[in-house]
């Protein structure tokens, strides 16, 4: 079955997960798991760069997790982003890059955008590479929206949002992400559109959920945005096991005769 097939196939059914990763250790885990699609999104710039945002990641940064994450799947979707000013401008300088991450291992790419990236969009899936939309809050523009903020509650807004959700399915893209919108938005896009929504903050009705892993371990004790739901406290157990492993060193509880070659 087709990459565009997989994703389609889920429209009012089964649900799609999506989560993010960025190394190679963390997709053999995800690899055991019944999650459709692995994202390798550039928000790799702050999860592991340490970057405040995400237009500081660059074509090879992508290039070098996405490598990594490809060497560790076999069963889900492999989804990269296109990074900051990576498909704007020339459709041939947008090929160029989407062919790195194709050659890197992605299945498909993700760009931010609605009418204005819409040529981009054609020209990648004319080529056969299948495309997924992302609208609402775009983490690329934030220096122009000012922040992550919800998008779409005034009536222009909503507007906006619907002709550019439009003109990404006419443009040939094979699901979009709804990002930070009314989940009473995300439900009329969901309805109208042919192809499946994934939602983040976008409410139940979309047709699947994606989350950053580390957000989902809960690897940043300070983030909790309304949206989220941390399955785990991974920094506290990260915490709690070097701090262990610490004490008995400085006890002289590790190594033990066990742990000696003999």
């Amino acid at each position: 079955m087709t990459v565009i097939r997989q994703i389609a196939c889920r429209k009012n059914g089964k649900k799609l997960v999506m989560v993010t990763c960025y190394d190679y250790t963390f997709a053999r885990l995800l690899d055991n798991t019944e999650i459709d699609l692995v994202l390798v999104g550039d928000s790799l710039g702050s999860v592991i760069l340490g970057h405040e945002n995400t237009t500081k990641v660059k074509l090879s940064d992508m290039v070098h997790h996405v490598r990594a994450v490809a060497r560790g799947l076999t069963e889900p979707i492999l989804c990269a982003d296109m990074p900051f000013l990576s498909y704007h401008g020339s459709t041939d300088r947008t090929l160029t890059n989407a062919r790195r991450l194709v050659q890197a291992g992605a299945q498909c790419v993700k760009l931010e955008g609605g009418e204005t990236i819409c040529p981009q969009v054609e020209i990648l899936t004319q080529a056969g590479l299948p495309v997924i939309g992302h609208l609402g809050f775009t983490p690329q523009s934030i220096h122009s929206i000012g922040g992550a903020y919800v998008q779409g509650r005034n009536e222009q807004q909503c507007q906006q949002i619907v002709a550019d959700a439009r003109c990404l399915q006419n443009a040939g893209v094979t699901a979009i992400v709804l990002e930070l919108i009314p989940a009473k938005l995300a439900r009329q896009i969901t309805d109208e559109l042919t192809v499946p929504t994934i939602g983040i903050g976008a409410g139940r009705d979309c047709d699947g959920q994606v989350l950053v892993l580390y957000d989902i371990l809960g690897c940043n004790s300070g983030f909790a945005p309304k949206f989220l739901r941390k399955y785990d406290n991974f920094s506290q157990r990260v915490n709690d096991a070097v701090q262990s492993f610490a004490n008995e060193v400085r006890e002289g509880q590790f190594p033990t005769d066990a742990h000696e070659y003999h």
